[in-house]
């Protein structure tokens, strides 16, 4: 059932007004004026109801999701949970990808990957290993059969300054997001630990968190990266374990972190026993600048993996342990999935040796720089953070836009972009921006009508938006 007459007092409840809402909500709930089951008025309707902002009412509903008391579904709408707390995660960590189609929409949500010659490439690749297919097969992947695997990730790791790294101090995972909870099962202790992540970050950190039993607390940043200042009185107040951050290509403000605004936060890592998880899965090619993992390599964890040069559907990813550590890394993998699907690590292992895969990698990197090149020249009028090598931008709206509003209307335009709050941590500072990213998968021609689209709507705001 939905409830259309629902209308709190918010008087009763001083302070911010996302705030005042997630604890009417509560109230509501627990008197039993809102049952289990109950659908609550979309976040626009709310809103107009209440003389507020969508954006505040869709930060209420978030923070009373996150606490249990409401549920989302994608398509279907708000309700009021179930007294009985569903097991496991209750809210997809990415919406599925749509692209034109039935659908109408093009989605430059996340990077997507253009076709440079991977399809004959894996063809190539499955047609060798099914002459090689034997009795290897049948039994358990291991650890140990992946060092040929592990000294090609060394050599793909040329470009980048890591300082002296060997296959032993690699382990492979299932992707990126695999990597980030083998680090937490590696660095985590206690019934409470603390990871600290970016003010604005990938949600991914979260979510790993949360399944890690973690408390996630958010640290100030700025142009440069990380505020030094700010990861000091963290760690002073909060105690954590580890810092989760990215070094070459913020996700989502695409700033790179200078050379000595790494070594400020390499130091106070070392002077608070901190590990450090740098995420490089959206490098640029060919970095000139030391990463975390040169700079401290007793305790940082590199990040990589495939999916935004080769193929996402590949699921390959790799962790640079800290200098010792390469064996507890593998370990952790050993107890999570004993090792990489074979098909997966023979498939990468022949990409690798026959230079297929550097070839992929630099046609790839050439056709997301025309496209960025093109995203760029459309959106230069107006507020736009981006970096060469870094498959998406950061729009800071125009007077008259909200990351939410906006975020609908480029919907309702038959675009979707990804607003601020998805990178907040709840009752943190959202910016009033959207990331935008490339889409190397879309016609020349759909993707640059679906960025005119956008800038249309950046040019024409709603008139009665209160900002």
């Amino acid at each position: 059932m939905m409830d259309t007459n629902w209308k709190p007092d918010l008087a009763a409840f001083p302070g911010p007004k996302y705030q005042g809402l997630s604890r009417a909500l509560r109230e509501a709930i627990r008197a039993g004026h809102l049952p289990a089951g109950t659908q609550l008025p979309t976040v626009r309707d709310l809103a107009w109801r209440l003389n507020m902002t969508p954006g505040t009412v869709a930060r209420a509903y978030a923070l009373a999701t996150q606490e249990g008391l409401l549920e989302a579904t994608v398509g279907r709408g708000t309700f009021v949970a179930s007294t009985s707390p569903r097991l496991g995660p209750t809210q997809p960590l990415y919406t599925e990808r749509v692209s034109g189609g039935t659908t109408g929409l093009v989605d430059l949500r996340p990077p997507q990957v253009p076709e440079v010659g991977q399809t004959e490439a894996f063809r190539t690749a499955l047609r060798a290993m099914a002459e090689t297919t034997g009795q290897g097969w049948l039994d358990y992947t291991s650890q140990r059969a992946e060092l040929p695997l592990r000294t090609e990730i060394v050599r793909w790791l040329g470009d980048r300054i890591l300082g002296p790294i060997g296959p032993d101090d690699v382990a492979l995972t299932h992707g990126g997001q695999n990597a980030i909870g083998l680090i937490f099962d590696c660095c985590l202790r206690g019934d409470r630990p603390v990871v600290l992540i970016e003010e604005l970050a990938y949600p991914g950190f979260r979510s790993a968190a949360r399944a890690a039993r973690a408390e996630v607390v958010g640290v100030e940043i700025d142009r440069h990266g990380v505020v030094p200042e700010a990861l000091e009185a963290a760690c002073r107040r909060h105690g954590p374990q580890v810092l989760c951050l990215t070094t070459e290509a913020q996700n989502p403000t695409t700033g790179r972190m200078p050379l000595e605004r790494r070594a400020d936060l390499a130091r106070i890592a070392r002077a608070f026993d901190l590990q450090i998880l740098e995420d490089d899965c959206y490098s640029v090619a060919e970095s000139n600048i030391p990463s975390l993992r040169a700079l401290a390599p007793e305790r940082v964890w590199h990040v990589g993996g495939l999916s935004k040069t080769i193929s996402a559907a590949l699921r390959f990813g790799y962790v640079v342990c800290p200098a010792g550590m390469g064996e507890a890394g593998r370990l952790a993998a050993q107890h999570g999935y004993f090792a990489l699907s074979r098909p997966v690590s023979d498939l990468c292992l022949h990409l690798f040796r026959t230079g297929a895969a550097e070839t992929i990698r630099a046609r790839a990197q050439a056709e997301f720089a025309q496209r960025l090149q093109a995203l760029v020249n459309r959106l230069g009028a107006f507020d736009l953070a981006w970096q060469p090598g870094v498959p998406f931008v950061w729009l800071g709206l125009p007077r008259g836009w909200r990351a939410s509003a906006f975020t609908r209307a480029a919907e309702a335009a038959g675009v979707l972009v990804r607003p601020a709050d998805e990178y907040a941590l709840v009752g943190g500072r959202a910016p009033n921006a959207v990331r935008i990213a490339v889409a190397g998968n879309l016609p020349e021609e759909v993707y640059a009508d679906a960025i005119d689209r956008l800038v249309k709507l950046l040019a024409n705001p709603p008139g009665d938006l209160a900002v």
